[in-house]
């Protein structure tokens, strides 16, 4: 007796079920573990070792940097200004008369005066390092009682070991109105006392290069104080400090 096409596919079982003959059954591993699974473990295990591999060498590479560092033994930079030069110094006021830098005297109350300035700064930057020191742009104010007159900018350069090299930096003020108190001020300090105190500032970035690295940044901030004489268009007084290699 020829069976059905469908009772050819069930098999009795020895507890009396049947299943098909065909396809996956309940019980098959496969039905519980995807094949994506394998493929998935096996690049998670690679990026694991690529991670490490990377670590590895870049704690390497600061390793021997560290080394190359603590060898070398680096100081900071000196950066000293040496000169100072007035090319021109003028005082005017709101009033009638006015002080030009001759000693003429002038009213004692003005309302506003403006200054007009030209110096002139020579700094010497000294590298004592067995490496090179590269310098970034530099900015140098000067300062009247606090008020700023006028800025100053040096280009970036880049200083041999074992070198003394000289810096130029020419500071303009270009009429710069002060207000009455500070007018006032100025109008006595230049014609009483012919003594203007003047605050020049300024901040210098410089990296240390090993082996064409460059460390981290550190800074030199240039502080000095000069006066100067109107009636002779100079320097009378100047008093320098550094605060160096600040991170």
């Amino acid at each position: 007796m020829q069976m059905p096409p469908h009772a050819r596919e069930m098999r009795p079982t020895p507890n009396g079920d049947h299943h098909r003959r065909h396809g996956l059954s309940a019980a098959s591993p496969l039905a519980y573990y995807p094949r994506s699974s394998s493929s998935s473990a096996s690049f998670k295990g690679c990026c694991c070792c690529l991670f490490l591999l990377s670590s590895f060498l870049l704690l390497l590479v600061l390793a021997v940097f560290l080394i190359i560092f603590l060898a070398v033994k680096p100081e900071k930079p000196q950066f000293d200004l040496q000169q100072v030069g007035v090319q021109y110094m003028g005082i005017s006021t709101s009033n009638p008369s006015s002080f030009d830098g001759t000693g003429t005297a002038v009213s004692p109350s003005p309302t506003t005066a403006s200054l007009s300035l030209t110096i002139h700064l020579l700094f010497t930057a000294v590298n004592p390092n067995k490496v090179g020191i590269k310098y970034g742009e530099s900015r140098f104010t000067v300062m009247y009682r606090g008020i700023p007159l006028g800025k100053a900018s040096v280009p970036g350069f880049y200083q041999e070991a074992h070198s003394t090299r000289n810096v130029e930096a020419t500071i303009a003020v270009d009429r710069a109105n002060l207000m009455q108190a500070d007018a006032a001020d100025l109008i006595r300090d230049a014609s009483l006392s012919d003594r203007v105190q003047l605050r020049v500032l300024g901040d210098v970035g410089a990296k240390i290069r090993v082996l064409d690295f460059d460390s981290p940044g550190v800074q030199v901030s240039v502080d000095c104080a000069i006066v100067i004489s109107p009636r002779k268009q100079s320097i009378t007084d100047k008093q320098c400090g550094f605060d160096g290699l600040s991170v």
